[in-house]
Order: structure tokens, then sequence, then C-alpha cells
């Protein structure tokens, strides 16, 4: 009977180590994202230091994007907020000359796809309103 508390430590330690793992990997990931966009950021003609504040980097992307700043209304409807992050990383994309497919990526795996467009040799170009 007295083994059984053992057993739970165990377990506790094991949970507690995977979740640190976890951790740190999920920071990695945010660092990429934010390194991504703030190089991105840069080269668009907008401060850098925007893509860490929370809300603003929506609007300045939305900038980017060529779309209007109504436009992060949508985000806070479910479902549309889906839907418009796609639009407007499709319009992110064009204006880095990249494809639909580079879009995609932007919107499903950020933290492999904003380093590529922020640190490669990508030039932005204004959206003609």
């Amino acid at each position: 009977m007295q083994e059984l508390p053992v057993l739970f430590a165990q377990q506790g330690a094991q949970s507690d180590a995977s979740g640190m793992v976890f951790l740190v990997v999920y920071l990695a990931f945010i660092v990429l994202i934010i390194a991504g966009m703030w190089a991105m950021f840069e080269k668009a003609g907008k401060p850098g230091w925007a893509s860490i504040i929370p809300i603003y980097n929506v609007i300045v992307l939305l900038e980017i994007a060529g779309k209007p700043v109504w436009w992060i209304l949508f985000y806070f409807i479910p479902c549309a907020n889906i839907i418009v992050a796609i639009l407007v990383s499709i319009e992110v994309a064009k204006n880095f000359d990249k494809g639909v497919g580079f879009a995609l990526g932007l919107a499903l795996l950020p933290f492999i796809f904003y380093p590529i467009l922020g640190f490669s040799d990508a030039r932005y170009r204004a959206p003609s309103l």
C-alpha cells in the first residue's frame, strides 16, 4: 500500500518534465513567429516592435495587406476570423510576390513561413489602392 504514493510521485515528475519540454517548444515557436514578423514588418516599412503588441500587430498586418483597418472586427467573429486570416495572408503573400501556396503556409504554419518571408530576399510592393 505504501508503494502507491511513490508511483504517483514518479508520474508527477514525468508530467512536470514533459510539461517543461512542451513549454520550451511552444516558446521557441512563438519566438520564431515574432522574429519573422518583426523582419517582415521592417521590410514593409513598418516598425518591427509592432509585431509584439497584441491587436496592434494585426492592424499593422492589415495595413501591409492593403485591407481596411475595420477588418480587425472580423478577427473577433468565430469562423469568420479563419477566413479573414487566410484572405489577409493571401494579400500579404501577393505584396511580397509570393503565391497562394505560400499564403496558406503563412496562415497554417506561421512559425515556418513568417521567418522565411522576413529573412529571405523577398521585397515588399505596397498594394495599389
